[in-house]
């Protein structure tokens, strides 16, 4: 069998057809079915003119329709395309224009931005829209029509070097395209997932043979990515890997996140593995769990085995209140879109710091002028990725060359995060390079003050900047927003910080706001803070 998901995943079809695959509220899909809609949707694409290499965007919220899209140009050797559903017209253009994108699945809800851009996107010639009560947009083909209107695409073979792509906001300029190759990507999967999920580390062609086995145990693997399948965590860790395992994957109806909907799904579906983005997601996780609590009616969280989650910090304080809760394993995987470099478990009498990492064999950290950091050596360094490294940015040989490297024979990737190595081996997450703040000539990377401010009881959220400052070059500056019922002083929160870290890193100033806004992955809204800070007459 060759690597590649449509493969393996048509040959899990043949051997579990009748079990559940996709679940959203009321819409449930067995695998035969997730398979044969598939199946119809790629001969659309080819009846349109697709051909293998040929991109399409995903403009959608989560629902069965994405994996669904995703599966189908895989199945035709298309490459998928991540759309941010909170891109507006310039920001859709611009990713429709630089993926080269041919198709466009979009939600009707998202039509007005899709009808302003259309006759600009010259290259894209199939427009799919999933009807959720918005308009239809003239020349647009609805979805279910399609699937209708076609016999299912017959079955190919395909190349494991056939490109994988998962747009990337990164931390500076313009979305860049990651590729990777499928085989690599596949295999790299199962190291990763496999063990997690009970299955060992199996050759692909083994795979649906034990995917029948836990089935027919009565221990099939239940997902639900908590975040959105437009980025890496939700659609990678939250379905791809959990569907190579045969898997029921949940989607959740709401278009931002709702905690209580996800113990109800957990409770309803029996649930083992959900995934999150950090504390973003796990704090209102536990105040569902309180209030359900306090209502008298508790959820049963009894099924699930694993909460995984990458992104953001996912802080010891609040691992610890969810290990009170349930015996789950907890999984913090550090890494982006372009290398995974380490992780973090987290069980009942196994609780690690934040931040701090075991590096994965083929991570390392090199200083600047590229040398290994020493463990215990007190050094800081860019954390390389090694193993899984993508192949490039798509049509960006620049951006490649700085972030993709080799050192001493081997190839790395540089996502730009900074760390030191603690005498036993750990990484020591400081944070991203470009979002460092320079103060004084000392270095304070914002995360690392976050989670300090976020330690103070009544603080739900933080996020740190720099502001430019004429005596200090730039001051730290903090946003932070009270628990519901609390209340805070910046001044306050400025003394509490203090008895956590060195002065120079204590927020100069503090302004609270009732929000804390982050993108719907959890992850920090740096731009908004700045905004925040500016208006407010720093």
């Amino acid at each position: 069998m060759e690597k590649h998901y449509a493969t393996l995943w048509e040959s899990i079809a043949d051997v579990v057809g009748d079990r559940e695959a996709v679940v959203c509220g009321d819409r449930r899909l067995t695998w035969s079915q997730y398979e044969q809609r598939a199946a119809r949707l790629s001969a659309a694409f080819a009846d349109a003119g697709l051909k293998p290499g040929s991109k399409v965007g995903l403009y959608l919220y989560n629902g069965p329709e994405y994996l669904e899209s995703q599966f189908a140009a895989f199945k035709g050797r298309q490459t998928p395309v991540n759309i941010n559903y909170r891109y507006l017209d310039d920001e859709l253009l611009y990713l429709l224009e630089n993926s080269d994108a041919e198709a466009i699945v979009y939600h009707t809800s998202l039509g007005d931005r899709v009808a302003r851009v259309k006759d600009r996107a010259k290259n894209v010639k199939l427009f799919v829209e999933v009807d959720d009560g918005g308009e239809s947009l003239p020349g647009s083909v609805g979805y279910e029509k399609l699937i209708e209107g076609f016999d299912p695409a017959p079955r190919i073979s395909r190349s494991e070097d056939d490109v994988y792509m998962l747009y990337t906001g990164g931390t500076t300029g313009m979305p860049k395209g990651v590729m990777y190759d499928m085989g690599g990507m596949l295999q790299a999967f199962i190291g990763i997932g496999f063990p997690l999920m009970g299955l060992g580390l199996p050759q692909p062609e083994e795979i649906p043979e034990l995917v029948k086995q836990k089935w027919e145990a009565g221990d099939p693997l239940r997902a639900v990515p908590a975040c959105p399948l437009m980025h890496g965590t939700g659609v990678w860790l939250g379905a791809m890997m959990p569907h190579m395992g045969g898997a029921s994957v949940s989607l959740l109806e709401a278009r931002s996140f709702d905690a209580h909907e996800l113990w109800q799904a957990t409770q309803r579906e029996k649930l083992n593995q959900l995934v999150i983005v950090g504390d973003a997601f796990a704090k209102p996780m536990l105040r569902a769990l309180e209030e359900a609590k306090e209502k008298g009616s508790p959820y049963d969280v009894s099924s699930v085995k694993f909460i995984v989650s990458s992104g953001v910090m996912w802080t010891t304080e609040v691992k610890q209140q969810l290990l009170e809760w349930h015996d789950w394993v907890l999984i913090d995987a550090m890494g982006s879109s372009e290398g995974s470099m380490g992780t973090s478990i987290t069980s009942r009498g196994n609780v690690g710091k934040t931040a701090r990492f075991a590096m994965s064999p083929t991570t390392k950290v090199f200083t600047e002028d590229g040398r290994e950091v020493k463990p215990g050596s007190g050094e800081t360094g860019m954390v390389a990725a090694g193993g899984l490294v993508p192949l490039g940015y798509y049509k960006d040989e620049k951006k490649s060359a700085a972030t993709f490297k080799t050192i001493g024979g081997v190839r790395y990737s540089f996502p730009g995060d900074w760390a030191s190595v603690e005498a036993d081996g750990t990484l020591n997450l400081l944070g991203r390079g470009s979002n460092c703040i320079n103060t004084a000539g000392e270095k304070v990377y914002p995360e690392e003050v976050e989670e300090a401010v976020k330690q103070h009881p009544d603080v739900l959220d933080c996020l740190v900047v720099g502001v430019e400052d004429e005596k200090f070059g730039q001051r730290v500056t903090a946003v932070a927003s009270p628990r519901p019922g609390c209340s805070v002083e910046p001044e306050a929160l400025r003394e509490f910080t203090k008895t956590k870290l060195a002065g120079y890193k204590v927020p100069k100033q503090v302004f609270v706001v009732p929000e804390v806004k982050r993108a719907p992955n959890g992850k920090a809204d740096y731009p908004w803070a700045r905004e925040v800070v500016a208006e407010q007459g720093a």
